[in-house]
Formats: C-alpha cells, sequence, structure tokens
C-alpha cells in the first residue's frame, strides 16, 4: 500500500501542474494555517532528488506563492488598519515599537510557529509598517524558508533514494524539531524575563 501512494505521489510530482499547486498551497497556508506549507515544500524537495520536479523551480515556485499570500495578508492588516492606529495601551504600543525596530527578524521568525505568520502579516500592516520594508525582509525570509525546506527534503531524497517515504519522515521530523525548538525558546523563561526588561 505504502508503495502505491509513492507511486502516486511520483506521478503527481512529474505533472506538470505540480508547480501551480506548490505556489497555491504556499500562498494560501497564510490565510488558512491549518495547512502548514513547509510539508509541501519538504515533500516536492525529497522526489527533486529523482529528477522531477526541478528543485530550483520548486524554490521559486513555493517562494513567491508564500510571498505573494504574505502580501494578501498585510493589505487585509491595512484595511484593519484606522482601528488599531486610535488604540493606545502599553501592549499595542509594546507591539508597534517591537515590529518597527525588529520587523524583519520577526517576519523570519513567525514562519517558524504555527500560525505566527498569519498574525504577524495581518499586524504589521494595520499598524502601517511600510510596504517596501515588508516587501524586502517578506521576500529576503521567504526565499530563506522554501530553500531550507526543499534541500531537507531534497537531502533526505538523495539518503534514501530507494525508499523516498524514509526521506519524507525525515523532512517532516526536521521540520517538527525546528517548530519545537522554535516554540521552547519563544516560551522561554529567561526569554520573558529580557523582553520585560527591554520595556
Amino acid at each position: 500500500m505504502l508503495d502505491g501512494l509513492m507511486d502516486l505521489a511520483k506521478q503527481a510530482m512529474d505533472s506538470p501542474w505540480i508547480y501551480p499547486v506548490l505556489f497555491a498551497g504556499c500562498f494560501a497556508d497564510v490565510l488558512l494555517p491549518v495547512l502548514p506549507s513547509d510539508g509541501i515544500v519538504i515533500t516536492a524537495g525529497v522526489f527533486s532528488a529523482s529528477g522531477k520536479p526541478n528543485l530550483i523551480l520548486v524554490i521559486v515556485v513555493c517562494a513567491l506563492g508564500a510571498i505573494a499570500g504574505d502580501h494578501v495578508s498585510y493589505w487585509l492588516g491595512t484595511l484593519a488598519g484606522g482601528r488599531f492606529a486610535k488604540r493606545k495601551g502599553k501592549k499595542v504600543e509594546h507591539a508597534r515599537k517591537s515590529i518597527n525596530e525588529r520587523g524583519g527578524l520577526i517576519l523570519f521568525v513567525a514562519r517558524y510557529i504555527p500560525g505566527g505568520r498569519t498574525v504577524i502579516t495581518l499586524t504589521m500592516g494595520a499598524m502601517g509598517y511600510p510596504r517596501a520594508k515588508f516587501t524586502a525582509f517578506d521576500s529576503l525570509a521567504g526565499f530563506i524558508w522554501a530553500t531550507q525546506w526543499a534541500l531537507v527534503g531534497y537531502f533526505g531524497g538523495e539518503v534514501f533514494e530507494k525508499s523516498p517515504w524514509k526521506g519524507l519522515v525525515l523532512g517532516f521530523g526536521i521540520a517538527v524539531a525546528v517548530t519545537l525548538i522554535v516554540e521552547v525558546v519563544r516560551r522561554s523563561p529567561a526569554r520573558r524575563l529580557l523582553e520585560t526588561a527591554r520595556r
């Protein structure tokens, strides 16, 4: 049964439609965070080790899909911007200050937090983060993210050339480990203490 599923997946990866599907999956992730796109990129990377789909195209298409989705989310945030602009209070001011000072880093880290990409891109739009800076940082983060996961999949596919499902398991295991590490660091007492000191 597993071999049959792998054959079906390989046929799908050989199709020229795979690139629009990858783009759509990475685009939709920001609007529907229940469908994490890391897995799509890793899967395409695993199969690209055998020649199809093309690894470079996988990286470019997935990065562009993620960046386009982020920009739609940013734009939706700008629609609610008036309400945010009027809000006052310590939490709002702290969020505004953090985004203005560390917007690029926040955009990058948000990609590794479930639902984080959605919240951050909407918030940046709502708080009026400059569009040019958003595009520059988001493009860099998008290409780093797509390259990283495509290569994780690719090397998993290379190592387990005759058993691509093992490459998928390895890739997904690494993705889960990275997400857990980011969450542990984000929630650690030391980090909260540093954040409190900065305020």
